[in-house]
């Protein structure tokens, strides 16, 4: 039942600026003001991070509230919370530095430059065991496209529009640049090792790829799966449905391992599934659920949209068991009426400007804010 749901906890970065989208950077004198909030290297974003907890019923509050406390610091400076995960009114020219005297965000900037600069929603479900870790692992890296598709909200940069639906996606620096499926724990410690004494890694925190895991002691200890993909989802429902999502293919490969583990179940080999992998973020951060992807049990093509019904209907009868169905009802919506990029752009299409429905938004997610208005159902970098 309900105690045997994964502890869930959110890092969720914010875009600050204008109520009509442009983007002002005050993360630095936030983070000093407000407990609970920490900056990322550019100071027109910043990051908090919810605590853990199994049950679904108090993560909504847990992840409206620092919103709620951030925008009433912001409302007597003019400014708002911004939707989307990169910089869409902004500008890439510049990197607008939160801390000039910090020696890892030199080599940030230097390295990077604004590629970086984007905000996102990392999802972390705890699991202790080694050995049921990278199992999880495995399975959500080969299906990490997906939920990068249900949460694409970064079609637009420096005014435009880039013809991706997640745009973060396209530039963000996967790093390192090659990232294998982990067969253990001991393959994960040595290969980090190899990784930082070769300087493709600067530290342990230095792995930004599309899932991670993490711990207290990286690598040696860890107790969670870290999802870093989806683009930022302001709608708390929306985002807590992925998460059920997740959570509900997690609890199936923990269930039966031989059904659901890419190592064993996939014809394809790990360094196959690894470019397979990779091949499919970048196709759903192109086109999100319209993208043709392929599937990791033997790399068969087939449309996203296709592959979350599918991956729904096969997690309904656990859902059910763990009284998780209703949260996953959300998802519906994001598949009938798309995703925040495509329902931007369809609103493009029909007349409105990128200020426009950026403007819609801001609004949207200051009423999603409220008691009424809400709907049921450490750094990003590192």
């Amino acid at each position: 039942m309900t105690n045997n749901r994964l502890l869930k906890g959110f890092e969720v970065e914010l875009f600050t600026g204008h109520p009509d989208g442009r983007n002002v950077g005050i993360a630095a004198e936030a983070s000093q003001e407000l407990a609970g909030f920490v900056t990322e290297p550019d100071h027109r974003n910043l990051e908090y991070i919810t605590a853990p907890q199994s049950d679904y019923g108090p993560l909504t509050e847990a992840l409206l509230a620092p919103r709620r406390t951030l925008r009433t610091w912001l409302q007597p400076r003019g400014l708002t919370l911004l939707p989307g995960s990169t910089l869409s009114l902004g500008d890439t020219t510049r990197f607008e530095r939160s801390d000039p005297s910090n020696p890892y965000h030199d080599l940030i900037e230097a390295t990077y430059g604004t590629d970086v600069v984007t905000a996102s929603i990392h999802i972390n479900l705890g699991i202790e065991s080694p050995q049921d870790l990278f199992k999880a692992l495995r399975l959500v890296r080969c299906e990490a496209a997906l939920m990068l598709a249900l949460s694409a909200s970064s079609p637009f940069l420096n005014g435009d529009i880039t013809g991706a639906h997640s745009q973060r996606w396209m530039q963000f620096p996967l790093t390192p640049a090659r990232v294998p499926l982990f067969v253990d724990h001991q393959h994960f410690i040595r290969w980090t090792e190899e990784q930082i004494a070769a300087g493709t890694m600067h530290n342990v925190r230095h792995l930004w790829t599309s899932v991670r895991p993490n711990g207290p002691d990286r690598p040696h200890q860890l107790n969670r799966l870290e999802l870093r993909i989806c683009d930022l989802i302001t709608n708390p429902a929306h985002l807590l449905a992925v998460t059920t999502l997740l959570e509900l293919r997690i609890q199936q490969i923990l269930r039966d391992p031989s059904a659901h583990d890419p190592m064993t179940k996939s014809t394809l080999s790990l360094d196959e599934l690894e470019q397979l992998s990779v091949n499919n973020d970048r196709a759903a951060a192109q086109a999100s659920l319209e993208a043709t992807l392929h599937h990791w049990e033997d790399g068969r093509p087939l449309l996203c949209r296709e592959w979350v019904l599918t991956l729904i209907e096969s997690v309904e009868p656990l859902a059910a068991d763990l009284h998780l169905s209703d949260r996953l009802k959300p998802l519906t919506t994001i598949l009938d009426q798309g995703n925040q990029a495509m329902r931007w752009l369809a609103a493009i299409r029909d007349g409105a400007s990128i200020q426009s429905v950026l403007s819609d938004s801001i609004s949207t997610m200051e009423t999603e804010e409220s008691p009424l208005g809400s709907t049921p159902g450490h750094h990003a970098l590192g």
